[in-house]
Order: C-alpha cells, then structure tokens, then sequence
C-alpha cells in the first residue's frame, strides 16, 4: 500500500480527558482495554510518524451546553449514559484534550460534534474534500461507537478508509475484539499502528530518493 501524504489524513476521535486520563469520567469503563493495547501511547507514537510524513492531524473531540439542549430530550442508549453521567460538558477539564496529544500549529481542531458519528454534526468532510484528502486514517473512541460510525460513513462517502485497531478503545475487550473481527474489515482496511508507521516511513523514504536524498 502506498498513501501520498497531502491526501491523507489521521483523525483522531475524542482523545479528551473524560475518556483518556484518569478523574475523566469515563476513564474507568475504558481503562482496561486502554492499558490492554497500550492504545494512548501507539497513538502518540502515530501522530509522531504522520506529522513528519507531512500527513494531516484532525482532532475531531465532542462536547455539549451544560444542560445538554442541543439534543433530544428523551435520550435513550449511549446518549443517556452521557447526560447521565454529566460527560463532555463545553469548557471543562473533561473536553479537553489530553496532554500528550496537545494539538500543534497546522493540524486541524473540528468543531460541532454532538452525535457519534464524526461526519454527522460536522463540516469534516467538507474540510478533508478542500484539503485533497482521500484517506482517512482513523483512531479513538469508543472502537464499536464513534470509531465505528465515522468508519461506515467515510467508506459510504468514497474515502479509502484505515483503522488503527491497537489505537482504538471501548468499554470491554470482548466489545472490542468483536468490532475488530466482525465489522471493521467490511468499512476498512484494519491494521496494527506499527503496520502503519511501516508504509509512511517507507513512502517517506521513497519520497527522499526521488528527491536526490540518500
């Protein structure tokens, strides 16, 4: 496989605090498969990879009014267990994203996401189509949830679609796992970050010979 930079880009769902560091309030439902595929610091170590590659980092977090009026008012399933549990409030610790993944210069913060899917609420895929960007490159949460929505719709909306399957969490390893077996492989093309970081330095590398470095 081979990916040209300017038209990829590495979107990363919800790597906020509520889900990634510990007094977040989903923390301790996501922990153990966080811990289990040491998903934060493969991620840390892919955005590492991409951005010297030249490729795109899009955060895409979400987050709400703090009485929650810009959604139903009869919240039923995952959006119940949101508004229960007061997470992702605007203007909190909680929204914010976690320190090792501190947004840089030049990577793209998407605004507007208050359902699961990340194209939903969103200009997303007006951003990525005005930015060349033909492959997405998908990490987050929850791996069986918004990783999951947002894979099944950029593959419906024509993107070449990778996931990252050990930068991904849910709320077990048994959900997880599933996802991984039963669904990413009919939206995407499922791969170990390590696999990833392996093709960009190797375009990175053919790049530089093409340009004379050795």
């Amino acid at each position: 496989m081979e990916l040209n930079p300017k038209e990829t880009a590495l979107v990363l769902i919800e790597f906020q605090n509520d889900f990634t560091s510990e007094g977040g309030i989903f923390y301790g439902a996501v922990k153990g498969v966080m811990e289990h595929n040491h998903m934060l610091q493969n991620t840390v170590d892919t955005v590492r990879a991409a951005r010297q590659a030249g490729i795109s980092i899009v955060f895409v977090p979400i987050s709400f009014t703090q009485d929650y009026h810009e959604i139903t008012s009869k919240p039923y399933g995952i959006m119940k267990g949101v508004i229960d549990n007061g997470a992702f409030k605007k203007d909190t610790w909680g929204t914010e994203m976690v320190d090792v993944l501190t947004p840089e210069k030049g990577d793209i913060i998407i605004e507007g996401k208050r359902s699961f899917c990340a194209f939903a609420s969103t200009n997303l895929d007006y951003i990525l189509r005005s930015t060349g960007v033909k492959n997405i490159v998908l990490a987050g949460y929850l791996t069986n949830c918004c990783v999951e929505s947002t894979m099944r719709t950029a593959y419906d909306k024509g993107y070449q679609v990778i996931t990252l399957t050990d930068c991904c969490a849910t709320l077990s390893q048994a959900e997880h796992d599933n996802a991984l077996t039963s669904d990413f492989p009919m939206f995407s093309q499922p791969m170990l970050h390590s696999e990833f970081i392996s093709i960009v330095k190797h375009d990175r590398e053919l790049e530089l010979k093409g340009k004379g470095y050795e």
